[in-house]
């Protein structure tokens, strides 16, 4: 409960009124409130920024109105008033809003109209387990050994934040009155101050057991006679309690004071001791060694392009021998006769690993010749497996040989496992060693040790030590390594256990650990997470192992569960309150048995099985779906799923689902499904690569199976600077020009920014925004110019430290204090003499509240500029082969969820160049060794405020949907230059502009560099949509993309609104024919005069949501409802590029043409697809593959047949006219640069096509 009332009394009365609405966020109290409609409007919750306060939120003139109300040091309640105003105090909230009922109280408005929580069916809350229980198991008999008093939920702390506060406050206001009772009868003690002390004292009684217990171990080995005090003082204290518990604690406190002033004098004679009697004795870290790596050889071929064979006949064939422990490489080519030519290469004459994106297998390898010159080699492998090992043993080739005192990247396994009540078998090491189904690593990698371990359980009846012991014996017995536990965390049955290498315990620090319940009323811990953060060095990490509701139907309370799990969770650094534990950790890992099920029937989910096609499952999967609406795991990854479903097999077998159960209440049915889940969310710019995620197919004891995923992750050292402090002219800077923030809120306080970072002495505070304007009610765009932020300076000025650091940044309001969206940056982008543009999305308690974009610059001296590079970034991909698989975006894992990033300076921004592959080899150079061969922007995405259909709120001045004429643009002269510019942009150059299918921006985790590709939200497409894959103002006749996906509906918070009675014409801009003030990659939009047409339906949704005729004459459609639906399509944040041949219906207006496109998708799609990625699939036959009459160049042609890659080999050659080019051959299109054969046939299809209409 929050706050705390004077006097003993509860500030909310003797029963909670209606209008309290506890654990409300502010988001979703505005939308009560705008649900509510009527001005006084009221509601009360906590507050988010102050523990024990609450915020009375009012609703007036369409806005709501924030009121701090603060308990004071008596516990009395007020409502914060400006300085100097003596405010009003109250023992309870009902007295308090009894006043403000009253007019003229100082409030905007007289408090009218109560706002009521809808109150919960305690139905709901009926969750045992998954159908195999009757009542909820009892929670472990046995203490967990590892949970310290006091750090399992919010709901077990003291009654108020300040317990020794408010509990005195009780004693002296009651119970003060009994012990001078009693002292008036003669007695000697008091036994109600004794209770209120041991109560006070009771986290303390906690802490200091917890430091005991630490210390114990060290005295055991330096100070035995201290340890047998401290090991009998432990177990005495577990009994008592009563009068002896506070004189115990006083005890306690004065052992562990002698204890800490002497143990380190003790150890220091103990080592000097043990360094005399055994001089010649090694450290004890360096025998322990894992079993020594056997020499791997894999049999690969040359790849040759056809220039270079020369000779036929020629062997392509080699062996590829890695020597791990000795650090060399044999390349070993086999000759006549039976005779070998090998060559050996040392660990540091082996440059870079290049793998080819586009042939999964194929590798190059750049090897170092005499005097600086190289030499690239590819070889093909017999299939990715093979070569993603390959590559794993020369990194770890590279790291066990590098001069390198700290390592730059580790590997972490991860396991989860509902082991249904049930003790594990004797051997689980096909978990431990990703042996079974899906995407397993290769048998040659598949035993070498990983730094750390981490395993998830859910319905674990086994005790803490026990399992943790079994766990050290399983991985002893695999690796020869005593793994190390770092932290174990237990919520009754569900449990999570961290071990770690022997040589990396030292590397580990800020261990923390907590729980939540989400059981029957958030008090039962059959259901609920468990987590443990920590540092590695320099990088944070997080892990949380949850078990949610079950239930086929119970979607809604799984997502409740995740959000309370999210928010109640206390883990990292406390600094970082004001952020939820998605934004806390460089790393953060979520796993466990998420219980989300299959939306199928019974019948069809098992044919898909036996078949093995799982896509039309994960497209019905609930946690694909509420993620792909953001209402869960927002920005979070997932390995592509390529195992069966996990959940309910026949225990002792898995070659049988059980889907059936009879239960007193009826048959309950429990559908196949992927219960079993681990998901991951980076920060921006790390590496992070998952090289395995699949499920074993021995271990049956339970009715869910074993899940586990690998990972690598690249990790920063404790810098340490070689130069020292900065002196005041090496000082670097992180400077701010500009930001701007648009909110979701209905607010319309000020606002300011608070920047947290490692590499900040203190959080820092900017001043409040000085513009701010709105164009709907339901959103507000704030802005800070130059003088209004604050200049950042770094602790350290080193670049290699700075390229490694993150910006998070917080929008508060000054009337709350409250938080309406964070983010993080990343410094590396920012790093230059000139400033660089960011933009990405804000998110609070994990909804997405908007969006903020600005420039800025990491000005670092000159004398701090060396760098090194790191073991991660010495495998690259081949930037020349941007191809990827059929109906997926590119997506890379190497890289964390990034903001979009715009690398020209601001004065250049009319030199972005035509050519996507050029621009990709500039960002490539702007950044080195980080994979930007793609260009999706991971914060562009469906039903995003990022989008920028988003911003069709510009220039609309109210919520009504009524037709939008010009007049309603904004002016030149206003704050909205883009969306004025829109008209002109529009005739400025047109015609050869392509908004491509993807969106710009840097690459997301969603991928790995090799293999199937990540599933991220909103990639699949169904082969229906091939043909009509992309919405673009050159055609405008279909609405989607390659990232385009089925799962196409709008979120049901938003119902489908009607649309305005002008056609909504998107046009796409040129690409920057003049330098633009600030964020150039977002679309323009141009409303025209409303028409005689009719209404345009877009999307699928809407017929869905029942959108009627009639319906268009709803005033109450908002455009957040419009920019929410047609935030459904995948718009083009990419600069523009040249368009394809014109659409079959010509002469008609750019844009969303009416009579072609009334529904969405198209009835008749337009079957050009301007996927440039593949053409041959696209393209090949297509009825537009020929020459139009309205092409005038050789560029032109080549960009309609998204073949624009090799327009400057043929220009180069000559060809550089279409009149020409119909005496092309297949020799001249090789000599130009034309080597793959269906981009071959493609071109000379179209040319004889030409041919024939011209006779």
């Amino acid at each position: 409960m929050a706050g705390g009332g004077g006097g003993g009394v509860s500030p909310l009365g003797p029963a909670p009124p209606m209008w309290y609405h506890r654990d409300l966020s502010r988001a979703a109290a505005e939308e009560l409130l705008a649900r509510a409609g009527r001005d006084g409007s009221f509601l009360v919750r906590d507050s988010e920024s102050v523990n024990g306060a609450y915020a009375l939120c009012v609703l007036f003139q369409k806005h709501v109105h924030t009121y701090r109300i603060l308990p004071d040091d008596e516990g009395f309640l007020a409502v914060q008033t400006s300085q100097g105003v003596q405010p009003k105090r109250f023992k309870t909230l009902p007295e308090l809003v009894s006043l403000y009922l009253q007019p003229s109280q100082g409030l905007v408005t007289t408090l009218l109209y109560p706002v009521d929580r809808e109150e919960t069916a305690l139905s709901d809350d009926r969750d045992y387990s998954d159908g195999e229980d009757e009542k909820p198991p009892l929670p472990p008999r046995s203490a967990s050994t590892s949970t310290p008093p006091g750090t399992d939920t919010a709901t077990d702390s003291p009654p108020a934040a300040n317990g020794l506060s408010t509990i005195s406050h009780e004693y002296l206001k009651g119970s003060y009155a009994l012990d001078l009772e009693a002292v008036k009868q003669g007695a000697c003690s008091l036994p109600h101050l004794n209770k209120t002390l041991v109560a006070s004292c009771k986290r303390l009684n906690g802490e200091v057991d917890k430091v005991l217990s630490g210390l114990e171990i060290l005295s055991k080995v330096f100070d035995q006679q201290s340890a047998f005090m401290v090991s009998k003082m432990i177990q005495q204290s577990v009994n008592q309690g009563g009068d002896q518990e506070l004189e115990n604690l006083v005890t306690k406190l004065a052992i562990l004071k002698d204890l800490l002033s002497s143990i380190e004098k003790k150890a220091l004679k103990a080592l000097q001791d043990m360094s005399l009697s055994s001089p010649c004795n090694p450290p004890l870290l360096s025998m322990r060694h894992s079993k020594a790596i056997p020499v791997q050889a894999f049999e690969v071929k040359l790849d040759v392009y056809l220039a270079e064979l020369t000779k036929i006949g020629k062997s392509q064939k080699y062996t590829l021998s890695v020597d791990v422990e000795g650090g060399r490489l044999v390349v070993m080519k086999k000759v006549k006769d039976n005779q070998e030519d090998w060559t050996t290469f040392t660990h540091d004459k082996i440059r870079q690993l290049i793998k080819s994106q586009r042939v999964q297998n194929k590798l190059g390898i750049v090897f170092e010749k005499e005097k600086d010159k190289s030499q690239r080699k590819d070889f093909i492998f017999a299939s990715a497996k093979k070569r993603e090992a390959f590559c794993q043993l020369l990194q770890l080739m590279k790291n066990k040989h590098s001069n390198q005192d700290e390592p730059d990247m580790i590997s972490i396994f991860i396991g989860t496992w509902n082991m249904g009540s049930v003790p594990a078998p004797k051997s689980v090491a096909s978990w431990v060693l990703c042996r079974g189904l899906g995407k397993t690593l290769d048998e040659m990698t598949v035993t070498i040790p990983h730094d750390l371990y981490v395993f998830g359980t859910q319905e674990n009846s086994v005790c803490d030590r026990e399992w943790v012991e079994s766990l050290r014996a399983i991985l002893k017995d695999q690796t020869e390594l005593d793994y190390k536990p770092i932290a174990v965390q237990t919520l009754w049955n569900i449990k999570i256990a961290v071990l770690v290498k022997p040589e990396h315990e030292n590397r580990i620090s800020h261990v923390g650990m907590s729980s939540v319940k989400t059981g029957i009323a958030n008090t039962l811990g059959n259901k609920g997470a468990v987590g443990v953060s920590f540092m590695f060095n320099g990088t944070s990490f997080g892990f949380v192992n949850c078990h949610l509701t079950s239930g086929n139907e119970k979607i809604a309370r799984r997502n409740q569960n995740y959000l309370d799990i999210l928010r109640l969770l206390s883990l990292g650094d406390k600094q970082l309150s004001s952020f939820d534990i998605s934004l806390r950790f460089t790393h953060l890992f979520w796993l466990g048995d998420l219980n989300y099920r299959l939306d199928m029937d019974i019948q069809e989910i098992l044919n898909y099985i036996n078949r093995k096609e799982f896509d039309p499952l994960l497209k019905v999967d609930q946690l694909n779906l509420e993620r792909e609406k953001n209402k869960v795991f927002l920005r979070f990854a997932e390995e592509e799923i390529s195992f069966p479903p996990t959940y309910r097999y026949e225990r002792g077998s898995r070659d049988t689902y059980v889907w059936q159960k009879q239960k007193a209440t009826g048959m309950r049915t429990n559908v196949p499904s992927w219960c079993d889940r681990i998901l991951w969310k980076s920060y921006p710019e790390t590496h992070i690569v998952c090289n395995s995620y699949g499920c074993t197919d021995d271990i049956v004891t339970s009715d869910h199976s074993p899940v586990f995923a690998t990972f690598e992750v690249g990790v920063t050292s404790q810098f340490v600077s070689k130069k020292g402090l900065p002196k005041s002219s090496e000082q670097a800077y992180i400077e701010f020009e500009s930001i701007e923030a648009i909110v979701k809120t209905a607010s319309r306080t000020k606002f300011f920014i608070e920047f947290y970072s490692t590499c900040l002495e203190e959080f820092k505070k900017s001043y409040e925004n000085d513009s701010q304007s709105s164009d709907n009610v339901n959103f507000l765009r704030v802005g800070w110019s130059n003088k209004q932020l604050t200049t950042l300076k770094p602790l350290l000025s080193e670049i290699e430290y700075l390229q490694d650091q993150h910006l998070l940044l917080t929008v508060k309001s000054l009337d709350g204090y409250e938080s309406y969206g964070e983010c993080v940056l990343a410094l590396k982008s920012m790093i230059g003499s000139t400033a660089q543009q960011f933009h990405t999305y804000l998110s609070h308690r994990g909804e997405e509240t908007g969006n903020i974009r600005g420039s800025m610059r990491v000005r670092v001296p000159s004398e701090r500029m060396g760098t090194r590079e790191r073991l991660y970034e010495w495998i690259s991909v081949d930037k020349d082969e941007t191809g990827g698989p059929k109906g997926k975006s590119t997506m890379l894992s190497r890289v964390g969820h990034e903001p979009s990033v715009v690398r020209k300076q601001l004065g250049e921004l009319g030199k972005v160049s035509e050519e996507g592959e050029r621009s990709s080899k500039e960002e490539t150079a702007a950044r080195p060794k980080q994979d930007t061969s793609d260009t999706s922007d991971p914060s562009i995405s469906k039903n995003s405020y990022n989008n920028p259909a988003y911003y069709i709120l510009e220039g609309v001045p109210n919520q009504s949907a009524a037709a939008l004429s010009p007049e309603l643009l904004p002016s030149p002269t206003s704050q909205n230059p883009q969306a004025a510019k829109a008209p002109s942009s529009a005739q400025g150059g047109l015609a050869r502009t392509k908004p491509p299918c993807t969106t710009s921006g840097p690459p997301h985790p969603r991928r790995p560099v090799a293999g199937p590709p990540v599933r991220a939200i909103s990639e699949e497409a169904s082969s229906e949509e091939d043909g009509a894959a992309c919405m673009t103002g050159a055609h405008g006749g279909s609405v989607g993309g390659t990232v385009g996906t089925t799962l196409n509906r709008p979120p049901p918070d938003f119902p489908p609104p009607p649309l305005p009675k002008g056609a909504l014409e998107m046009v796409a801009e040129a690409p920057f024919t003049k330098p633009r003030p600030l964020y150039p990659d977002l679309a323009e939009v141009r409303i025209p005069a409303a028409g005689p047409g009719a209404p345009l339906a877009l999307g699928e949704g809407f017929r869905r949501g029942g959108v009627g005729a009639g319906a268009l004459d709803d005033q109450s459609c908002s455009v957040l409802q419009m920019a929410k639906t047609l935030s459904e399509s995948e718009f083009p944040g990419q600069p523009p590029r040249a368009p394809s041949a014109p659409p079959p219906l010509r002469g008609q207006p750019m844009g969303l043409c009416l009579d072609a496109c009334r529904t969405f998708p198209p009835r008749n799609p337009i079957t050009e697809s301007i996927a440039e990625d593949m053409p041959e699939e696209a393209l090949w036959g297509s009825s537009s593959s020929s020459l139009s009459v309205g092409e005038s160049s050789v560029g032109e042609w080549l960009h309609r047949l998204g073949l624009e890659r090799y327009e400057q080999g043929l220009l180069h050659n000559g060809w550089d006219d279409l009149e020409f080019l119909s005496d092309i051959t297949e020799e001249d299109l090789e000599e130009a640069g034309v080597l793959d054969p269906t981009h071959k046939r493609i071109l000379l299809e179209s040319l004889r096509q030409q041919q024939q209409q011209q006779k």
